[in-house]
């Protein structure tokens, strides 16, 4: 009698767990395979701009006098990730984000 509990229990924890993963962006995964690729797309009142090159990313957020905005003030941030250095810069209505790997 514990088997079929053990199934239904198991069973439940999979189903709600899956859809955290839907939210993963396969964007990045394209930059983490290498390649050329650029790609432009709205996201609600915003235009996003990606691009990617062998070891190097690039991504820019625009929103019209900062309406949908999701990052707050102006800021600037240059950081490392393991082998790659990130460059953030934030403005009122714009992100930038730029990604160099060894």
């Amino acid at each position: 009698m514990k088997t079929p509990l053990l199934v239904i229990v198991i069973s439940f924890i999979i189903v709600m767990v899956n859809p955290l993963y839907a939210d993963y962006d396969s964007r990045y995964d394209r930059y983490r395979q290498g390649g050329e690729w650029k790609e432009e797309y709205r996201d609600g009142p915003c235009e996003v701009k990606m691009e990617s090159k062998p070891h190097e990313f690039k991504r820019e957020i625009k929103c019209k006098d900062g309406i949908g905005a999701n990052w707050h003030g102006e800021w600037k941030k240059e950081f490392t990730d393991g082998r790659c250095k990130i460059k953030q810069e934030a403005k009122s209505d714009e992100f930038k984000e730029e990604v160099k790997c060894d």
